[in-house]
């Protein structure tokens, strides 16, 4: 690890600013998250196949975030710094497939948007990781993912419950209509769309970024990493040489991600059967149950967001793999009890426990990486740290179809117990994991 530069002390307000568009960001994945099974479904696909659809997700992330971030470590304009022109970009390219989204008539148009909004959501969103990283000094690193995170809960909640709102406030339809996507899903994708660009707009507009040390080195040094045989060798090949404390975190990772694939894949078509008594995509009552659905994630989302400012206090009393270890455990227990709950409301006591562990999945693997990576390739390494976060979900959409099909007899609701279990082995490992950064302020 190199030694790192004092950066400058950064108010509330600064910090508010570089992290306000997650708060957009968040907009895309929540509504992605909430309703990708629901859309899916209502165009006729059955729960053994939905793993395979959501494969187009962690696919677009494996490839995009470690070239994204390779890119971004190379780049420096003088008005546009260095992570704020991808910040741009993924937003534009994001918020017009939030647009197309709910317009699909056909699952094979759905599959398709949903590798365009996830690529495009990739390119906003790994640059806004390590912008963490160049612009904060060690003591305030946490609770810069700490802002993150708070923003990524309050995203959450809002986009989670637009399909409610929607319908129930402003009495738009929530039916399906001669096979077409209800319009109350279309609406809350269509705000979502205007308010991620607006967001991220705001931190492109309202955080500046502190130039390389020395410019005329930087661009002497990009010059020469020039050529795509060598671009495409440092992208993909740096996970051999990743430090020690990146490793020990994968596997924590490849647990606690396979358990969040399998949540947010099949919560819906589990609260559907085991709460509305409905395996029909489109009836009414399993657009009510997406509805819910979308106030159960809000409010692990809100959770989140109270949590994301106490984990940090938690962690300097403590220690961050302490807080990991007892949030992931907490979350897997929860996740697990989803499926022996036959009530729509007692079904918001177990979002609790996964809310918890939502801001510390967020926050905590972050801060402690980001202490033991090199200044000058923070994007690349987050990037590469991505990994760890996608393989799990190819892995879970690969085999939890069959499973689901040949082991569970089609009942999604035993999905989210072998989550919960899978997320509680992620915190156990937790205690592997060295974390020799100073403590926090």
């Amino acid at each position: 690890m190199q030694p790192s530069t004092i950066k400058p002390r950064l108010s509330f307000w600064q910090l508010w600013n570089m992290s306000f568009g997650f708060f957009g960001i968040q907009f895309g994945f929540a509504l992605q998250n909430t309703n990708t099974s629901r859309i899916f479904s209502t165009l006729g696909a059955t729960p053994d196949e939905l793993p395979l659809f959501w494969l187009a997700a962690p696919v677009t992330g494996l490839l995009v975030q470690p070239i994204i971030g390779y890119l971004s470590d190379n780049t420096w304009h003088a008005r546009w710094g260095r992570r704020r022109p991808f910040f741009f970009i993924g937003a534009l390219l994001a918020s017009i497939a939030l647009f197309l989204m709910p317009n699909s008539t056909a699952l094979w148009m759905a599959i398709l948007v949903l590798w365009l909004m996830d690529a495009s959501i990739n390119i906003s969103m790994e640059p806004f990781r390590a912008f963490v990283g160049d612009k904060l000094d060690e003591s305030q690193q946490t609770a810069g993912f700490a802002m993150q995170t708070f923003f990524i809960g309050l995203g959450g909640v809002i986009a989670s419950l637009l399909p409610t709102i929607f319908t129930d406030v402003l009495h738009v339809s929530n039916e399906v209509v001669n096979g077409a996507i209800p319009d109350s899903v279309r609406y809350s994708f269509y705000a979502g769309g205007a308010a991620y660009f607006l967001a991220v707009l705001w931190t492109v507009l309202t955080a500046d970024e502190l130039p390389p040390e020395d410019v005329e080195k930087f661009r002497m040094e990009r010059a020469q990493r020039r050529g795509f045989a060598h671009s495409l060798k440092e992208v993909f090949g740096g996970v051999m040489h990743m430090p020690k404390t990146m490793a020990q975190l994968a596997l924590v990772q490849f647990f606690t991600w396979f358990a969040l694939m399998g949540m947010w894949v099949f919560t819906t078509p589990a609260v559907a059967d085991n709460v509305f008594g409905t395996t029909d995509g489109k009836s009414a009552l399993f657009q009510e149950a997406g509805n819910w659905v979308g106030w159960l994630f809000a409010t692990y989302g809100g959770v989140s967001a109270m949590a994301a400012f106490l984990l940090p206090k938690l962690a300097h009393v403590t220690s961050r793999r302490f807080v990991h270890m007892l949030c992931l455990v907490i979350g897997g227990v929860s996740l697990a009890s989803v499926a022996f709950i036959h009530d729509r409301h007692m079904l918001l006591l177990p979002m609790i426990g996964v809310g918890i562990a939502w801001a510390s999945i967020l926050t905590m693997p972050y801060a402690i990486l980001a202490g033991a990576l090199p200044a000058k390739r923070m994007g690349y390494f987050m990037g590469v740290f991505n990994y760890f976060v996608v393989l799990p979900q190819i892995v879970a959409n690969l085999v939890l179809g069959p499973v689901i099909k040949h082991l569970f007899d089609g009942h999604s609701a035993s999905v989210l117990v072998l989550g919960g279990i899978s997320m509680a082995i992620g915190g156990v490992l937790t205690l592997i994991v060295s974390d020799s950064a100073k403590k926090e302020a």
